[in-house]
């Protein structure tokens, strides 16, 4: 049996500092959480980059909420639930629906600017799965620039301390197995340089999602899973983790090409972009009610049907009828990623096809952020605070880091834990080989991608047992990552191989029959003395 580390093998820490709030990430989650636990105490924020650099950054389409004339929070609601297919906690999403809309108003008095009309009303768009116009958007495709740029300035003008170029290992746990703190690796100067670590009374994990463990991917390269492996380390109970989203449109830019893949945000086709094949036909029509904008998992695997039926790489996305000075204004920033790979979308359609974009799983919360383990807190995409279910609904996930880091600042506010001091670190550690990243993010891409099945996926955790035996790294940032990409994988790998329906963006094709009424509940991963157990947890009915 396959086991794995429970620690990172690391240098002992060289270091040692103090906050009454530690937050891991500095993503739309992470720094929210930040501004609104300056009232309980001092905080501190841990980032693996730099204070503006991470997934949130990249978000182009916008924030969902219901701010529009005639929008209800009950209408986005069911949008959300129809999208979740089933395994949304509706408690979850009422919480995110009601709540959303005084969060964004929030962020707009700390900075953020939407864009506005000539009567200085939001403007709103659509994209898939939405049956009203409720996406506020920032420069046209540039929503997480914006929204990163406030919060960053907020962080910065408020003195919240920041350690940048951290690398965080493992959590610190007290002798009642209570989360006291986390031990990290720095690239930076002086005292704070190598390992060291944080104490603290909490640990808020924002670290954002695992889309490195595919080959082809629209997160950044930092996205390694590394809150969700520390987390598992931790004894923490996982969920929902073979619910990838995968989304449809990312730009293709050659064959067998590998990593990072700009967007073609779904806004494009909100606005009136068509797919189309290489004869022009428009093959999502008679697929779903919404065709176009239907889910983004009903339309990733239209696109990979296609692309199956015709032998192509990639499909089109038509939106030449934009005209020059739609696509500078609205979508500047698609625009420009598409030049710099020779394609004029004013002129010629896209090339697209879809990648690894979003975890609708993660770290197992409850509506106050809280884990299973005490004093450790998870928000954003590492977490799975049952908002998504089986399909995150787009524009979904900023809304859900707003609205859950407010939640866990008003938990810490009614019950910040007292100061205790860590225990002596418990368990094997170990590392991976640095070489086993690309082999397995190409398994992972080959057998738990879009399209799976008992095959493939029992293919892709062949590959994973067989990279376990290459252990024996010395300490470094790339044996690091290499070695939670694995956990993370490997959870994932089994979740998929167990979970057998089809149901939302796991789709697997020995089983086609959508939705099982057998599978309406939760496959929950642990990891205890270094074994990877897996559960299964009928949903509760509401």
């Amino acid at each position: 049996m396959t086991t794995y580390p429970t620690r990172l093998a690391a240098q002992a820490p060289g270091w040692t500092t103090y906050a009454d709030v530690i937050v891991v990430g500095s993503g739309v989650a992470g720094l929210t959480a930040a501004l609104r636990a300056r009232a309980v105490g001092s905080v501190l924020v841990v980032t693996k980059a730099v204070l503006d650099e991470g997934s949130t950054r990249w978000a182009q389409g916008g924030i969902a909420a219901a701010l529009g004339d005639g929008d209800t929070p009950e209408q986005h609601m069911q949008d959300t639930l129809v999208a979740g297919v089933g395994l949304c906690d509706e408690d979850a999403v009422r919480a995110l629906v009601t709540e959303g809309p005084d969060a964004v108003r929030r962020l707009m008095s700390v900075g953020a600017e939407f864009d506005r009309d000539a009567e200085g009303r939001i403007l709103l768009t659509r994209e898939g799965g939405h049956l009203r116009n409720r996406i506020a958007h920032a420069g046209g495709d540039a929503t997480g620039a914006e929204i990163s740029r406030a919060l960053v300035h907020a962080v910065q003008d408020a003195g919240i301390e920041v350690i940048e170029h951290a690398l965080v290992l493992d959590l610190l746990l007290d002798d009642e197995g209570r989360a006291c703190g986390v031990t990290l690796h720095v690239m930076g100067e002086g005292a704070r340089d190598g390992v060291g670590a944080v104490h603290g009374r909490a640990v808020v994990l924002a670290a954002g999602g695992m889309g490195q463990i595919f080959s082809s991917t629209t997160n950044p390269h930092v996205s390694t899973g590394d809150g969700v492996a520390l987390a598992m380390r931790a004894g923490a109970e996982v969920t929902d983790l073979e619910f990838v989203q995968f989304h449809p449109t990312v730009l293709w830019v050659g064959s067998g090409a590998e990593g990072q893949k700009p967007l073609v945000s779904e806004a494009v086709r909100g606005e009136g972009a068509h797919l189309v094949d290489a004869d022009g036909t428009r093959f999502m029509t008679g697929r779903h009610p919404l065709g176009e904008l239907a889910p983004r998992d009903i339309v990733a695997k239209g696109i990979m049907r296609r692309m199956a039926e015709t032998g192509a790489e990639h499909m089109y996305l038509d939106a030449r009828h934009f005209g020059e000075r739609m696509w500078a204004e609205r979508f500047p920033t698609i625009l420009a990623a598409c030049r710099a790979h020779g394609i004029e979308p004013a002129h010629q359609p896209i090339p697209v096809a879809p990648a690894a974009h979003y975890a609708s799983g993660g770290v197992r919360t409850d509506l106050d952020g809280r884990t299973s383990v005490p004093g450790l807190y998870a928000c954003g995409e590492v977490a799975c605070t049952g908002v998504h279910g089986a399909n995150r609904l787009a524009s979904n996930s900023l809304l859900e880091g707003l609205v859950f880091a407010e939640r866990i600042a008003a938990d810490l506010a009614r019950d910040l834990p007292p100061r205790r001091e860590p225990a002596e670190p418990v368990g094997e550690a170990a590392l991976l080989d640095p070489g086993v990243r690309l082999p397995l993010q190409r398994a992972m891409t080959a057998g738990a991608g879009v399209l799976r099945s008992r095959d493939s996926l029992r293919e892709t955790k062949r590959v994973l047992d067989e990279l376990a035996a290459r252990t024996g790294s010395d300490p470094c940032t790339e044996a690091w990552e290499a070695t939670n990409l694995h956990t993370v994988a490997s959870a994932l790998a089994a979740a998929a191989y167990d979970r057998e329906e089809t149901r939302g963006c796991h789709w697997r094709e020995d089983f086609p029959d959508a939705d099982d009424k057998d599978w309406l509940g939760h496959v929950v991963a642990t990891m205890t003395g270094g074994r990877l157990d897996l559960t299964y947890e009928p949903k509760e009915k509401p």
